[in-house]
């Protein structure tokens, strides 16, 4: 069964400045940008991993307990060939190529519509999304970050 989901983002804007970027009770959602694998703060919520491949040497059974994530969802990652070019991005002049790249594979329909949901889905729960990158600067989390919060996320 197909949704749609067009109307979402102008609903939870919506929402978002009446309340706040809180919850009817009062209580602030947000989402994390998380590094995967490093330990969950405590009302961290769904960890999500918007990364191309599973963590090597780890059974799938393992990825939640691990801290790795709870759900996989490929979708919001960087395509093989764009993780190729932010692994070699040394200068910042790069880095934007690859930024510019990654915003416009962002843009397409399942992207966007998965980004417009998390955005909607900060007024209400909180959860993180993330990657195994060191450095977040650096990493396609700081991209999902800027889209995140330009569709009014709540953002921790």
């Amino acid at each position: 069964m197909i949704h749609d989901l067009s109307g979402l983002k102008q609903t939870r804007h919506t929402a978002a400045a009446l309340q706040g970027g809180q919850t009817q009770t009062g209580t602030l959602m947000t989402i994390r940008i998380v590094r995967l694998g490093t330990p969950r703060a405590a009302d961290e919520g769904l960890r999500i991993g918007t990364v191309r491949r599973p963590p090597r040497g780890v059974p799938k059974s393992e990825f939640a307990s691990r801290d790795f994530y709870d759900v996989w969802y490929p979708v919001l990652s960087p395509s093989p060939e764009l993780v190729a070019q932010a692994l070699h991005a040394t200068d910042d002049k790069q880095w934007r190529v690859f930024v510019r790249h990654f915003r416009k594979e962002m843009a397409e329909p399942d992207a966007s519509r998965t980004l417009d949901l998390l955005a909607a889905l900060s007024h209400q729960t909180n959860f993180s999304v993330g990657c195994y990158c060191e450095d977040e600067a650096r990493c396609h989390r700081s991209v999902l970050r800027e889209l995140l919060a330009e569709r009014g996320a709540v953002i921790g």
